[in-house]
């Protein structure tokens, strides 16, 4: 059995298992083997449950079937009057809920959790709207996330008039208001990104006739300027002193220097490298493949010998063991591939602020740009940049040229002499 795997004491293992939840916990045990925990942090994990198992307990409870969201949140209301009387740490409340959170994961898996929450009324203009946008306007999987996260705060903001009926009677003034309200604290990406979804949204309730009128040209427009700013990347100096900087004492480390190559070596985007899975590595033939996103073009590209040997040190003495095929997976257990854009760009923003690198941009996308800057300034061709960078039409990257000093020198004008 699963518990006799991790516990010695006959005594403790019983206690587990004459509670309400003890006919869960030994899926849970193995659970937790099977993703990659140690034995001491599964011990943890049970322990801190046995603490809700013990308040079920207290409530004369049976043998569970199923655990409820109820259940958890009455726990938590009487073990913290607990903690204020024996003057226990917030930290330890903490721990307590990582644990049943893991243990309610767990169960939500095996169909055995009732949530608390009913699900929210705007659920299904949500999911309603990304698959159409999915299925009629083929947007990609990056692009949906994005659109449910804004569209999900503007649904949040309508309140109970986020439903078919709702919409009826929402006007242009309510969208401008709500529009103007979540601009003041975002920045122009967060605009961007909002006022795409807004649109969508209402040209998908024009063509479901949950509105009567265009609500599309009421999401105000902010002006801006493609080429208004230049790219801001790591200089050559500053992108070495990151990888220089990043210790290979650890597995964490050896991963992020691998990351952090890759990105120095080939300019691509995040995106690329949470998506290169193991069979995109041509070891034999010395190339590398980095699948398109954003309407790119894919790209082979010789496989380095630098970035190659950060690929094999990885691989070899820091990879979890995992069924997952993409290379790059979390450095804790549960093991799986970097869930989010933000989890690379933490992962990047931390080596450059351990460097000293005061940037104002942060993320992967500053290896990007300092990769497409030095390629222009080492003479290459705006085409060529474009290739390499995955650009499907040349205008993406034309931005580029304004920071292509060497082509700037040939075109300045001499200084006018003093006419006398």
């Amino acid at each position: 059995m699963a518990l006799e795997s991790v516990f010695a004491c006959s005594r403790t293992i019983g206690s587990f298992r004459s509670g309400p939840l003890g006919e869960f916990l030994d899926g849970y045990c193995d659970w937790l083997l099977e993703s990659g925990f140690k034995r001491a942090t599964v011990r943890t994990h049970l322990a801190n449950v046995s603490h809700l198992n013990a308040y079920l307990a207290s409530r004369n409870e049976r043998d569970r079937k199923s655990l409820s969201g109820e259940d958890v949140s009455e726990f938590f209301k009487a073990y913290s009057s607990r903690v204020r009387r024996k003057e226990l740490s917030e930290y330890h409340v903490r721990r307590i809920r990582w644990s049943i959170n893991r243990f309610i994961h767990y169960l939500q898996g095996q169909k055995l959790f009732e949530p608390l929450v009913k699900p929210a009324l705007y659920l299904f203009l949500l999911e309603a709207y990304l698959g159409w946008m999915r299925d009629c306007q083929h947007a990609a999987p990056g692009t949906l996330g994005i659109r449910s996260h804004c569209l999900a705060r503007f649904l949040q903001w309508l309140g109970p008039q986020a439903t078919p009926e709702g919409l009826q009677e929402l006007t242009s003034e309510t969208v401008e208001q709500f529009f103007l309200s979540y601009s003041r604290n975002m920045g122009r990406a967060g605009r961007r990104s909002m006022q795409a979804a807004l649109r969508t949204f209402f040209r998908f309730c024009l063509h479901q006739d949950y509105i009567a009128r265009q609500l599309d040209r009421a999401v105000p427009t902010l002006r801006t300027y493609k080429l208004a700013t230049v790219p801001r990347g790591l200089t050559d100096e500053q992108a070495r002193r990151v990888l220089d900087g990043i210790s290979l004492g650890s597995k964490a480390g050896q991963r992020d220097y691998a990351i952090c190559q890759l990105l120095y070596t080939y300019g691509v985007r995040g995106g690329q490298i949470r998506a290169l899975r193991l069979e995109d590595i041509d070891w034999a033939n010395e190339r590398i493949f980095f699948k398109a996103l954003k309407h790119g073009k894919d790209s082979l590209l010789p496989l380095t010998a630098e970035a190659g040997q950060s690929l094999l040190n990885y691989l070899q003495k820091a990879r979890p063991l995992c069924t997952c095929r993409e290379v790059f997976l979390t450095a804790r257990a549960p093991y799986h591939p970097l869930p989010h854009s933000n989890t690379l760009a933490a992962i990047v923003d931390r080596h450059i602020r351990a460097a000293g690198i005061d940037s104002h941009a942060k993320g992967a996308h500053v290896f990007r740009h300092g990769f497409a800057t030095r390629m222009l300034q080492e003479g290459h061709s705006l085409k060529k940049v474009a290739d390499v960078l995955g650009h499907r039409h040349l205008a993406t990257t034309f931005i580029y040229t304004k920071v292509d000093f060497n082509a700037l020198k040939e075109v300045g004008l001499a200084w006018p002499r003093e006419v006398k």
